[in-house]
């Protein structure tokens, strides 16, 4: 989410997620916000990577983004599933600077997604060739239909003080401006 004042720029870039199921099951009395369960992924167990301990910071999925030149702000976005965050937000950045995408293009475009190993998977919309050439190269690669696994994004820019909206359709929603 981009917000812009007269002379004031403001950016607030924000991912909602509950995390499994409907989050933690609570509701803050009043109010309608359902509560996260994140902490799912922590551990309780000493030497595990997500063991809860002092002054660690355990690893989540929850990574909104800003995108910069300088120090001028450009625009938010987000890719929200889970291990998919950061490999859809590294391909959508990469469709804007290195592809010239317009920001819908760059979330439409076909997304692949490692998996472990040298397994890849790809969406059914990745040319063919593609997936002949990583095979070619030794990797393992799976096609699948289901949208879902390749994250679903959306991404507002900034251009020239018009602000530029855009919401893929792996997911529910809409790009809107006021």
């Amino acid at each position: 989410m981009y917000l812009a004042a007269a002379d004031t720029e403001l950016m607030v870039s924000l991912i909602q997620s509950n995390y499994e199921g409907f989050g933690s099951g609570i509701v803050v009395p009043g109010t309608g916000i359902a509560l996260h369960n994140r902490g799912n992924g922590f551990s309780l167990e000493p030497g595990h990577p997500n063991h809860i301990a002092p002054n660690k910071r355990p690893f989540h999925t929850i990574i909104p983004a800003f995108l910069t030149q300088g120090d001028r702000p450009l625009g938010a976005f987000g890719v929200m599933g889970a291990p998919m965050q950061p490999q859809g937000q590294v391909q959508v950045v990469v469709n804007l600077v290195d592809y010239g995408m317009n920001p819908q293009a760059a979330l439409d475009a076909p997304r692949w997604r490692f998996v472990a190993e040298n397994r890849v998977l790809l969406e059914q919309t990745v040319p063919r060739s593609i997936a002949m050439r990583l095979s070619d190269r030794g990797h393992t690669v799976q096609v699948s239909a289901e949208v879902e696994r390749f994250g679903k994004g959306q991404l507002v820019l900034q251009q020239d003080g018009v602000l530029i909206a855009a919401s893929e359709p792996r997911a529910d929603g809409i790009a809107l401006a006021q």
